[in-house]
């Protein structure tokens, strides 16, 4: 059995994670939780444990308006805090350090009617301090690297389920109040927390290291997603090509407003291929997922 140190305490993908390994590998990975809120940590012996998985951080950032002191914040807990924690594992014998980076390293989504599809060849450009103070962090970590400390850095898109934060639970509002949606042909790489937490058991089970890019088998369309969160909620809901003018117009008004439709109508996708490994992680399928995550 291997010892796994989630630093991050009441994180959800760190709760989210140490729920799953308790119903599906409670007998190959044992969890610890450690709170990164005071310095406390720093006194915690890593020597202990396996396995490090890194999920503190401040995610969700409005970039529109922000104080330096607040972008420094952010540089210092989504930075400084990880690369600090590698090397404590590190230095104390830790064998192997799972790092969450984001897809938000490879800039914003792609404006409404362009396309962005990014590959393995594709060069991290953060568009923000937010996913600057990622990128920082993934190579930082990566540097740390030898045969003896294995590391292994997630990029994954959106990551939603039940209970999740961000952009979804705003994609599930608009599907239980609206009457119409635009019928956009967007395309966006999703993940699904439980595909995630089975795509991390499989690479501390097997002490993967390297980058990853894990997602959902299937590409998500912000209508199609809509629609599916309307349906299993027993909702009914017009989707049509009638409303796109309407994001059309949107996308092209200056501040927030178009940064919101593009936002949501963009184009960000991973290419497949560098989603497939030698294991099967993908264990729910985009309906399921919506139905799970509404249930």
């Amino acid at each position: 059995m291997k010892k796994v140190l989630i630093t991050g305490a009441n994180s959800y993908i760190g709760m989210s994670f140490e729920k799953y390994v308790a119903k599906y590998y409670a007998d190959q990975l044992l969890i610890t939780t450690i709170d990164m809120v005071d310095g406390s940590w720093r006194e915690k012996d890593f020597s202990s444990f396996d396995i490090v998985y890194h999920v503190a951080g401040i995610a969700h950032a409005d970039v529109g308006n922000v104080s330096d002191d607040i972008k420094a914040k952010y540089y210092a807990i989504n930075t400084d805090l990880a690369i600090e924690s590698a090397r404590k594992a590190k230095a104390e014998g830790v064998k192997q350090f799972v790092f969450m980076s984001s897809a938000i390293i490879y800039g914003d989504s792609a404006p409404y009617g362009k396309i962005k599809r990014i590959t393995k060849d594709t060069e991290p450009s953060p568009a923000n301090f937010y996913g600057d103070s990622k990128w920082q962090a993934d190579k930082g970590i990566r540097e740390l690297a030898t045969n003896f400390f294995i590391v292994t850095v997630l990029r994954p898109p959106m990551i939603y389920g039940k209970g999740s934060k961000g952009n979804y639970p705003t994609l599930a509002q608009m599907a239980r109040k609206l009457p119409v949606f635009p019928d956009v042909q967007n395309e966006r790489s999703m993940l699904y927390i439980e595909n995630l937490c089975e795509f991390l058991c499989q690479v501390m089970i097997r002490g993967e290291s390297g980058i990853f890019w894990p997602q959902n088998a299937e590409y998500s369309k912000t209508s199609e997603i809509v629609k599916m969160i309307a349906e299993v909620s027993q909702r009914k809901i017009h989707v049509s090509r009638v409303w796109n003018w309407v994001v059309g117009l949107a996308s092209k008004m200056p501040g927030k407003i178009s940064s919101l439709a593009n936002k949501a109508f963009g184009n960000l996708s991973y290419d497949q291929s560098m989603s497939k490994y030698d294991f099967d992680y993908q264990v729910v399928d985009l309906y399921r997922s919506i139905e799970r995550s509404e249930g």
